[in-house]
């Protein structure tokens, strides 16, 4: 029986899939934590600058103007951190497949091992049969020539 287990570089390359796969993830994450604080850094910026109440009416148009394009970069910072999160569900389902494929790998592994030990337990087994065997037929032997000579 083949000792070596033939899907070892398989197996190798599954598990590397894996850990790229599961830096991705990380990656993802980080990337959303980066995204949620731009999204809390423009809320703030929003929420600071009120419309004014008094002024000429040439600045208050300017300062709502101002808070229209805060309130867009708020919209996109939030939408960032949807993507990000989105990203980040398409890189743990793409984590999620390459464990499974290593998996696959792994138990096809150790049903090779169990065979492997099944294997030599029989040969072992096959080995104490035969002397066994093989010591009964030679007491037999010299228990007949002793038997006989007496």
């Amino acid at each position: 029986m083949n000792r070596l287990f033939r899907l070892g570089p398989v197996l190798r390359a599954r598990k590397a899939q894996e850990d790229a796969a599961r830096g991705a993830v990380i990656q993802s994450r980080a990337e959303i934590r980066e995204a949620e604080a731009l999204l809390k850094r423009r809320r703030l910026e929003l929420t600071g600058a009120d419309a004014p109440t008094e002024g000429t009416a040439r600045a208050m148009v300017a300062s709502l103007v101002a808070r229209q394009s805060l309130a867009a970069g708020l919209f996109s910072a939030q939408r960032m951190v949807t993507d990000a999160e989105d990203l980040e569900r398409e890189k743990i389902a793409a984590l999620t497949e390459a464990a499974k494929k290593r998996r696959a790998v792994e138990m096809m592994a150790e049903r090779h091992a169990e065979a492997v030990r099944d294997h030599d337990l029989r040969v072992d087994q096959a080995n104490l049969d035969e002397l066994a065997v093989t010591a009964k037929a030679r007491q037999a032997a010299t228990g007949s020539q002793d038997g006989g000579s007496e």
